[in-house]
């Protein structure tokens, strides 16, 4: 399946503010990182596949079964979230079904986090990076 363009992150600052200020968790064949977005924009996913996980054609047979288990992952977290997935060397080796395990028990753990994370009350003076860049 092919995601949508408004589920799919594009620009490397989307990228880079997900990877930076999202929560992570590793699995044996991905990393997951996810960070809060507005509560009705859409999740967004995007994924990052190196040359290290192999040639070509094993870089595009892991990102062709993440995209389908990111397609999967929006009928349960269809809005609020934005999901950068990379891809391990190890990911090129493991079978359909222990990439989608690995994602889906990866999402769910970092969509855990999140809501615990946003239900505890902030410290005072804990600010968050896009309050810093705002405040200055």
């Amino acid at each position: 399946m092919v995601l949508a363009t408004p589920n799919r992150l594009r620009t490397s600052a989307e990228f880079s503010s997900t990877v930076r200020s999202g929560v992570r968790y590793g699995r044996r064949n991905v990393v997951l990182y996810a960070a809060p977005l507005d509560s009705g924009e859409p999740t967004r996913i995007g994924f990052i596949v190196s040359k290290s996980v192999g040639n070509a054609v094993a870089r595009n047979l892991v990102k062709r079964r993440l995209r389908e288990a990111g397609f999967l992952s929006l009928s349960t977290y269809g809005t609020g979230l934005a999901i950068v997935v990379r891809a391990l060397p190890a990911s090129s080796s493991a079978t359909w079904a222990q990439l989608s395990v690995d994602f889906d028990v990866a999402l769910a753990a970092v969509a855990r986090r999140i809501v615990t994370s946003e239900s505890l009350p902030k410290a005072v003076g804990d600010r968050t990076q896009q309050e810093r860049n705002v405040r200055g």
